[in-house]
C-alpha cells in the first residue's frame, strides 16, 4: 500500500490554512474537472486524486489522522515494510461508553467491494474506510448487560459521493456473507443522509446479525455550491454580451444549456433557472433551482480600432 502525500497532490505546504487548501483544490479541479478534459484519462485520474487529497486535508479530523499517519506509515516503510508490521492500535474508533470498538482492517475493505468507497486509492480505503470514519453505536434500553445481549451493535461508515452521484443517484457494492450486495444511493442524497443496510456484519458465530448505516459524504465540487436543495454558479459574460445582450452556455448537473440574458446585463447580477438544482430527496421528481452568477470580462487588451470605437462611446456620454 503506497504512501500517498495529499500535501504535494495539492501543492501546498503541511502548514497550509483551510482557505489555502481550498483555494488550491479548486484552481486545480477546474483545470482537471472531466467536463473540461473529455475523453483524457490522465485528467480523470488526477481529477479523483485531486479530489481524494481534499476530502482529507480539509477535514480536521481527517487531516490530524493523516498527519499523523505520516510519521507511523514512513518508520514503518523504512523498517522494511513487513506485513502486519505497522501499529493500527491508534486508528480504532473510541467508543463513548469506553474501551475500543476492535474491528480488523479486514473487515471493512472485504465488505466493501472494489467500489465500496468510490473511486478512492487502496491507501485511503485502507485509512479513512477501516477506522478513522468507522463508528460503533448501541442502542440504549434497559441496563448494559440487556443491551449487549438482547440488541447488537449497529455500525457507521462514510462513504463519499460526488454531487453528481447526488444528482443522479448511485449505488455502492458491499459483501454480506460472501454475496455481493448493491446498495441504492438515491438522487437528492446530502451529507449526512444516512441508509440502512439490515444485518450485514456479523460480529461472532451464532450472534444476532448487526446493522450497517451508509453515512453519506457529499464531496465539494468545482463548479457549484448546494444550499439544500438550490444551487449556485458563476459563469463569465463578455463585455459585449452584457452590454447588447445575448446567449451564454451554462453548465448545469444534466449539461449545457443556452441561457438568454438582456441588454446592460450587470457583473454580480443573478438569474434563477428553475427545476435545474437538486433532486428532492423524497420526491425525485421535484428539484430546486440553479442560481446564475455573471462575472462580466472586460477586456484586458483592444486593438487601435476597438480603443478608437469606445472613445467615439465615451464622447456619446458626456
Amino acid at each position: 500500500m503506497e504512501y500517498k502525500d495529499y500535501y504535494k497532490v495539492l501543492g501546498v505546504d503541511r502548514t497550509a490554512t483551510d482557505d489555502e487548501i481550498k483555494r488550491k483544490y479548486r484552481k486545480l479541479a477546474l483545470e482537471h474537472h472531466p467536463d473540461r478534459n473529455t475523453g483524457d484519462k490522465s485528467a480523470e485520474e488526477k481529477f479523483k486524486e485531486i479530489n481524494e487529497a481534499y476530502q482529507v486535508l480539509s477535514d480536521p479530523e481527517k487531516r490530524n489522522h493523516y498527519d499523523r499517519l505520516g510519521e507511523s506509515y514512513t518508520s514503518w516503510q523504512q523498517r522494511g515494510g513487513t506485513p502486519g508490521g505497522f501499529n493500527w492500535d491508534e486508528w480504532f474508533v473510541q467508543n463513548p461508553r469506553g474501551g475500543n470498538v476492535r474491528v480488523e482492517v479486514g473487515d471493512f475493505a472485504d465488505l466493501f467491494g472494489d467500489s465500496g468507497l468510490g473511486n478512492f486509492s487502496d491507501f485511503f480505503r485502507s485509512i479513512f474506510g477501516g477506522m478513522s470514519n468507522m463508528g460503533a453505536a448501541q442502542r440504549s434500553s434497559g441496563s448494559a448487560r440487556t443491551r449487549t445481549a438482547a440488541r447488537p451493535q449497529s455500525f457507521q461508515q462514510n462513504v463519499t459521493i460526488s454531487l453528481l452521484e447526488a444528482f443522479q443517484g448511485t449505488t455502492r457494492r458491499i459483501k454480506v456473507d460472501n454475496r455481493e450486495k448493491e446498495v441504492i444511493i438515491p438522487p437528492g442524497a446530502r451529507t449526512g443522509t444516512k441508509i440502512r443496510v439490515s444485518e450485514a456484519i456479523s460480529t461472532a458465530p451464532n450472534a444476532p446479525k448487526s446493522d450497517l448505516y451508509l453515512v453519506i459524504q457529499v464531496a465539494d465540487d468545482p463548479l457549484f455550491k448546494r444550499k439544500k436543495d438550490n444551487l449556485h454558479t458563476e459563469v463569465d459574460v463578455d463585455l459585449y454580451s452584457a452590454v447588447l445582450g445575448g446567449e451564454i452556455k451554462v453548465p448545469t448537473l444534466s449539461g449545457i444549456v443556452v441561457l438568454s440574458i438582456p441588454a446592460g446585463t450587470q457583473s454580480g447580477q443573478t438569474f434563477r433557472l428553475s427545476g435545474r438544482g437538486m433532486p428532492h430527496l423524497k420526491n425525485s421528481n421535484q428539484s430546486g433551482d440553479l442560481y446564475v452568477k455573471t462575472n462580466i470580462q472586460i477586456p484586458r487588451k483592444l486593438s487601435s480600432k476597438e480603443k478608437e470605437l469606445f472613445s467615439e462611446l465615451k464622447k456619446l456620454k458626456e
